[in-house]
């Protein structure tokens, strides 16, 4: 970086830092937050603050980056079927959330099936994916743009030394903020990176002519055959329900849209992240990156994006889209350690050790341990293939499983808390032995079968061990008679 990209990235990053503050100023209660205020912003947050956080809690360099990094049209699927998840998140779970005035989504389970142990098991699985898998890769990702964009060596010291930077960065905005300042801080940080990654796909486009040729017919297809990363008909089995459980239970993208004033303002910040979701965020994802192809070849280890940036750009422009990344890098971030935080503080602590008048320094501590422990698995994440393909295999031991406890929840009266929790560890158990022994199919199909097969076990144990018949209850919001 020249003096001008290094002053352009300076002040841009600055500036967020400074907006954020200025809105959030005087609006929070610092250490002494209670659990609305500071993991829900005390239910203030406006559509548009929910439509930009979604938006840059889940577009982060895992999206941009490692997307880009597979150089080929039919990724773009993991962003179209989002637009499915989202609906269902506006229209299915938001009400249920609002009618049992939850703050995390885990608290639904203890109300619907009354005992607060299913809810701490779901929130540890959380724990356990936000910590094993999204926070390390996240810092890999985002470290391995940078490197690549400054034509730096990738070497895993590089590596750990911008992770550490990022991290602590990141740890500042959820310790000190809360939920409030996160979300601000994505929202104008979001403007700026679809903005600029809007901008370097047309400019991407403009180096070629606007030509495609040349380009293998497999890199330009959003029909996968078996052998391809997504085959076409994984769409049909689980990438239904991994949008379902991650756009709708997944704590660090619902608790957004947990925290408005009324279920009709957070549902207008979902649909206006749909759209975003729809119209924008595929182009930004595949496009550098095919390019990137056509310009020089088969890059291997994430490293496109970096490279067709570097290449297009001018100086104090790329100084401009370091910031805006390196905002969105730490807005996901930041994110996923303040849903840890609720997580752990709504769910662990209060109930098993004992209520705390000082939130915001409990989060503050559950966030900087996690941040030190997820450095710790970068180097986990840079000797994989690809960063996307790993995150989603990878997720599949917790996100079905979790996935099932809800929809048992939701869909049926009268079962076990245990039966449930026995559900959950099968499914967990069954994934692992799928995807890392068996293989006998695609992973995403692995997924769709760990679904049913953690639902099935849910009410054979229920019915067999507890001798309990559960009731179909579709569409009943009310929480379970026992829940306290």
């Amino acid at each position: 970086m020249n003096v001008v990209q290094v002053g352009v990235f300076i002040a841009i990053t600055a500036l967020i830092a400074l907006a954020t503050w200025l809105h959030c100023r005087g609006k929070g209660k610092g250490a002494a937050a209670d659990e609305k205020d500071y993991f829900l912003a005390n239910g203030g947050l406006s559509w548009y603050f929910v439509a930009g956080s979604i938006t840059l809690t889940n577009l982060s360099t895992d999206q941009l980056v490692s997307m880009n990094g597979n150089q080929m049209l039919l990724v773009a699927w993991w962003e179209f079927a989002a637009v499915f998840g989202l609906f269902i998140l506006a229209f299915v779970f938001l009400p249920i959330y609002y009618k049992n005035n939850c703050t995390t989504t885990t608290e639904l389970l203890q109300k619907k099936y009354g005992d607060k142990h299913i809810r701490a098991l779901i929130s540890i699985l959380f724990l356990a994916g936000n910590l094993f898998i999204f926070l390390p890769a996240i810092l890999y990702g985002g470290s391995r743009f940078f490197l690549s964009m400054l034509g730096i060596d990738g070497g895993i010291e590089n590596l750990l030394i911008s992770s550490v930077i990022l991290a602590s960065v990141g740890a500042a905005y959820a310790v000190f903020g809360g939920l409030r300042a996160v979300a601000v801080s994505d929202t104008y940080s979001g403007v700026l990176i679809l903005g600029l990654a809007l901008l370097v796909a047309f400019l991407a486009m403009q180096a070629i002519d606007f030509d495609f040729s040349g380009i293998p017919a497999d890199r330009l297809t959003l029909i996968g055959d078996n052998d391809s990363d997504i085959p076409w008909h994984t769409l049909l089995t689980g990438m239904i329900f991994i949008q379902t459980f991650y756009w709708s239970t997944n704590q660090t993208i619902t608790q957004r849209a947990m925290a408005s004033p009324t279920i009709r303002e957070a549902q207008k910040g979902v649909m206006a992240a749909a759209a975003i979701r729809l119209m924008i965020v595929p182009v930004i994802v595949v496009v550098p990156g095919i390019v990137a192809y056509k310009m020089f070849g088969d890059v291997p280890s994430d490293g496109a994006y970096g490279m067709i940036v570097a290449e297009i750009l001018p100086a104090w422009m790329s100084g401009a889209f370091a910031a805006a990344l390196f905002a969105a890098v730490l807005t996901t971030f930041n994110s996923i350690l303040n849903a840890s935080a609720a997580l752990y503080v709504c769910d662990l602590h209060e109930a098993y050790i004992g209520k705390t008048m000082k939130i915001g320094r409990l989060g503050a501590i559950v966030s900087v341990v996690m941040s030190v422990l997820a450095l710790a698995l970068v180097p986990f994440f840079a000797s994989q293939e690809s960063l996307i393909n790993t995150v989603q295999q990878l997720y599949g031991l917790l996100s079905m499983p979790i996935l099932s406890a809800f929809i048992v929840g939701l869909a049926f009266r009268n079962v076990s808390a245990m039966a449930a929790m026995i559900g959950v560890v099968a499914g967990v158990v069954f994934y692992g032995f799928w995807s890392m022994v068996w293989e006998p199919a695609h992973y995403i199909h692995g997924m769709a079968v760990t679904l049913l097969l953690s639902i099935a076990v849910s009410l054979a144990v229920n019915k067999l061990i507890f001798g309990q018949n559960a009731q179909l209850a579709i569409g009943d919001g009310a929480p379970h008679p026992e829940a306290v």
